[in-house]
């Protein structure tokens, strides 16, 4: 399988519109572990965790917002809709030691699905600086 560098570099930054795979996930064309849903946000176990608990939250509606850069002000409720569902799903998960919260953007930040996303990391030590 490829690193993770190799697929955010083979990714393309696609018309803001157009499905990716967690457009699937969404619609339960492709299957999932489920760890928090409302009806703005779906919150899932990464397939290639990075740590003991890796979740991925995700809007149910991508409105444009493929990464963080392509934030408008319009966003501003589901940006912090994301980072409190964050919150809640490691209070859930019990991460009360701490977790990290990271949001790749572009290919150099390693982004390999132009759909926001959050990554819940937690369950061992985090490391300074990161990658």
């Amino acid at each position: 399988m490829a690193s993770e560098k190799q697929a955010a570099l083979a990714a393309t930054p696609s018309d803001a519109d157009a499905p990716t795979i967690f457009d699937k996930i969404i619609n339960k064309e492709i299957p999932s572990t489920v760890v928090y849903e409302d009806d703005k946000v779906l919150a899932f176990r990464d397939i290639s965790p990075q740590a003991p608990t890796h979740i991925l939250i995700i809007p149910k509606v991508k409105d444009g917002l493929t990464g963080l850069s392509k934030a408008e002000e319009r966003h501003f409720e589901i940006l912090g809709r994301l980072l409190y569902t964050a919150k809640l799903i490691a209070k859930q998960e019990g991460l009360d030691d701490g977790f990290r919260i990271v949001i790749n953007d572009g290919p150099k930040g390693c982004q390999s699905v132009y759909h926001i996303h959050v990554h819940l990391l937690g369950g061992r030590q985090m490391n300074w600086p990161p990658g």
